[in-house]
């Protein structure tokens, strides 16, 4: 079969970080094939993310709380068949999709690799992956499809123009005209996060040294903890904002750095190439890190307490890192050359 008649099919649901560190692979497939169709079926509210990428000639929305909306989704991939599926997750329900698309060839990790080991069993093909960082794993899978691993990292991602828009319009009715930084305080689970007194502490000070607003950003069910930090910020008062996924795109952008834990936010600015400051606690950054060159890492947990455990209480690693670490390892990496 020649490339031109190649068609796969990228399965990569959640989560955005997770997402973000498929990108690379998929644009390394892109690389290796330029004629074949590459689609990649993605949880419906991440999908924005994806659009208009060039690596990528249709985004699949999948909606899992509706039996109907997943089931037109396993008939669409159907319809399009693919001549070979990439599962990134390595999880039932991704494998089982993989499958249920009626692709031949089915790629994906080795069950001592796939998060949940019994996934593998849907696979015509088991890889066991080389490299340290998630995205390191994946460039393995998309080399068993023929691509090469490159020397760097791509992201052809596309910032909607709604949200660019949107976001602007919105920033001029806060009397944010010129250079912002953004903050996220946010995280999936406690022990990778930073306190909110600390956030507000970090955003007094940077406007204190720096003439330039500081944004808050918080995503569904965070907000009492964005305004705990503006609160804790005082007397400078940082902006607060909620946003769509095209919005957090256009924001992310065009700010002059970004500082948050391990996060959706931080990988997403990192992607699109805006400098950034990782804060880490318990998860390893050279695994789950910021995966662009240059990005600035506040790291001090000792071997034995890096977990990927979904703690609830603040980890002592994170609790180690001080509003001056945070302060100088931003300082610098704004002075950095561009």
């Amino acid at each position: 079969m020649s490339k031109r008649e190649e068609r796969f099919l990228v399965v990569r649901l959640t989560a955005l970080g997770d997402i973000l560190h498929t990108v690379p692979a998929v644009a390394a497939l892109r690389a290796a094939h330029a004629n074949a169709r590459i689609d990649w079926v993605v949880e419906r509210k991440w999908a924005p993310v994806l659009e208009g990428s060039p690596a990528i000639n249709d985004v699949i929305p999948f909606d899992r709380r509706s039996a109907w909306g997943a089931l037109a989704c396993v008939q669409r991939l159907r319809e399009n068949r693919y001549t070979c599926a990439i599962d990134f997750q390595g999880l039932y329900k991704s494998s089982i999709l993989a499958a249920l698309s009626g692709a031949g060839r089915r790629i994906g990790f080795d069950r001592g690799w796939a998060r949940e080991e019994d996934a593998a069993m849907f696979y015509t093909e088991r890889v066991v992956p080389t490299g340290r960082h998630v995205a390191e794993l994946n460039y393995s899978l998309a080399e068993q499809a023929g691509a090469s691993r490159p020397r760097a990292p791509e992201y052809p991602l596309r910032v909607p123009a709604g949200g660019a828009a949107s976001i602007r319009a919105r920033l001029h009715e806060l009397g944010i005209g010129g250079e912002y930084i953004v903050v996220g305080p946010g995280g999936s689970w406690r022990a990778k996060c930073w306190p909110a007194e600390r956030y507000g502490e970090l955003c007094r000070e940077f406007e204190k040294k720096n003439d330039m607003r500081v944004v808050v950003i918080h995503g569904p069910g965070e907000k009492s903890l964005a305004e705990e930090v503006a609160r804790a910020a005082a007397p400078a008062r940082p902006a607060v904002i909620a946003t769509t996924i095209e919005e957090l795109m256009g924001l992310l952008v065009h700010a002059r750095c970004v500082i948050a834990a391990d996060s959706g936010p931080l990988h997403l600015a990192a992607a699109l190439g805006t400098p950034v400051v990782g804060l880490y606690g318990p998860t390893d950054p050279a695994r789950n890190g910021p995966f662009v060159p240059g990005a600035a890492i506040v790291h001090k947990a000792r071997p034995e307490e890096i977990s990927y455990k979904r703690r609830s209480d603040y980890s002592a690693a994170m609790l180690r890192i001080t509003v001056e670490d945070v302060l100088a390892a931003t300082d610098a990496l704004m002075k950095a050359p561009a």
